[in-house]
């Protein structure tokens, strides 16, 4: 058995910081750039048997997210169990890097097999992030997680918004007549294999920083005798039904995680109609929905750090719910943009991205203590399909508001309700009781619930 892990170790932060530097990359580029390059370059002008690159862009997101709901909790509490989070994360970052430098390979009009790529990929950014997450308590106290869960995301920020800032300008300055004598199309290719090089790179970098698994649990007796990997796997299902189970026993847990869902459903409508929005309703263009992307990325790191701050002083609940009315303020004041000035756009891009570090890093450490320690993977299997879950309902009303009224502006404003609902629930979330009910988790007997 290896030495206990040195919990707020600095040079173990440094390094689990460093991977959402790493695979932040491949995250943002996907945002930016891999969903343009599908529906502007792989599919046919004409659609492919009768679809839209759009829909079939939203068809794999959807397959993902289900093929994702029904094995992370499953290899979650695998890792937990057979302590091997450090190798589920090594393994599934180099299949999403790998299939990420893969991608552009994929002549134009081959659909199917971009999708499948691109799916592969989204499956190793998300698993790979379940365990990366699971380390959190591992590594941190109560008092320290989140300041540490900030300093992930504002590494994140930092490094997804640089190396896109660096392939926006390689793709700007592409053309027939341009120094690079590459085609925009090429110059995206290189883009994406980049992105997943970097990924790959920097993974290695924070690897060599993690500990290793301090106790590997004995099977249980009626597993014994059979292929490990296997019995694992039959483990893992047994154990995720009775996590699922057994959670409704959490209270303040389990109504945390509703509240999450409605907020997070809301924040991410915004990340991902903002572009819409900005172009179809305020009518902006191509370059000035790439500085507002910029401009949110990069301030994202600082909002990080603030909200870490904010947290550190007045408790992470009250620093999550400040966010919340913030978020709210923004989206009203969305509805009132004027249209073809972009500098208001700029300006409510800046603090969309001081939020939007604040919210996200604060509520996966507060998850993260709440939750046992043992079982870290394993709960935070169930917080990355909650996270996917979530970012399904949002869009589509914003999609039925917007159809039915004709413009953006209404719609924008229906996030508003899952904020306030979010907000509502929070509020009565108790985060001692949460804390203190990781005492009545038995992991040794979590398999036979």
């Amino acid at each position: 058995m290896s030495d206990p892990v040195v919990k707020n170790d600095p040079r173990t932060i440094w390094g689990w910081a460093m991977y959402d530097w790493a695979n932040s990359a491949y995250i943002t580029t996907f945002g930016a750039i891999i969903a343009a390059f599908f529906t502007g370059t792989i599919v046919p002008d004409e659609g492919w048997n009768g679809y839209s690159g759009q829909t079939l862009w939203s068809g794999v997101i959807s397959i993902g997210a289900l093929v994702l709901f029904l094995i992370m909790p499953m290899l979650g509490a695998i890792a937990d169990y057979a302590s091997a989070k450090k190798r589920f994360l090594r393994v599934f970052a180099t299949l999403g890097a790998a299939t990420t430098i893969l991608a552009p390979l994929v002549p134009d009009g081959a659909v199917l097999l971009f999708l499948f790529v691109v799916l592969v990929t989204q499956i190793g950014f998300v698993a790979s992030n379940v365990f990366y997450d699971g380390f959190l308590p591992t590594i941190t106290t109560d008092d320290t997680i989140d300041k540490v869960s900030s300093k992930g995301f504002a590494y994140g920020y930092i490094g997804g918004g640089l190396y896109v800032l660096i392939a926006f300008v390689f793709i700007l300055l592409s053309g027939d007549d341009s120094l690079t004598g590459l085609s925009e199309a090429t110059a995206a290719r290189f883009a994406i294999a980049g992105s997943g090089i970097w990924w790959f790179i920097f993974t290695g970098v924070s690897l060599r920083r993690l500990p290793d698994e301090t106790e590997v649990y004995d099977l249980p007796e009626e597993y014994q005798g059979r292929n490990r990997w296997l019995a694992l796997a039959q483990l893992g299902f047994s154990r995720t039904a009775a996590t699922a189970r057994k959670l409704f026993g959490f209270k303040h847990l389990l109504l945390f995680v509703v509240a999450y869902l409605f907020y997070n459903d809301a924040v991410q409508t915004v990340i991902g109609v903002t572009g819409a929005y900005a172009e179809e309703t305020l009518e902006l263009g191509t370059q000035e929905i790439v500085i507002v992307f910029l401009i949110v990325q990069f301030v994202a790191f600082f909002g990080a750090l603030l909200f870490g701050s904010i947290a550190g002083t007045r408790g992470t609940k009250p620093a999550i719910l400040i966010s919340l009315v913030v978020w709210v303020l923004a989206a009203i004041s969305a509805f009132f943009l004027p249209e073809g000035d972009p500098l208001p756009l700029y300006g409510l891009g800046a603090v969309v991205g001081m939020v939007l570090g604040g919210t996200q890093a604060l509520s996966r450490s507060l998850y993260g203590s709440m939750i046992p320690e043992e079982a870290s993977a394993e709960f935070y299997g169930f917080y990355s399909v909650f996270s996917k879950f979530s970012a399904i309902w949002g869009p589509l009303v914003f999609a039925i508001v917007s159809n039915q009224t004709g413009s953006g502006r209404p719609a924008i404003l229906s996030v508003i309700a899952f904020f306030g609902i979010g907000f509502v629930l929070l509020t009565l979330v108790d985060v001692d009781k949460a804390r203190a009910s990781r005492e009545d988790w038995s992991f040794q007997n979590a398999a036979d619930l």
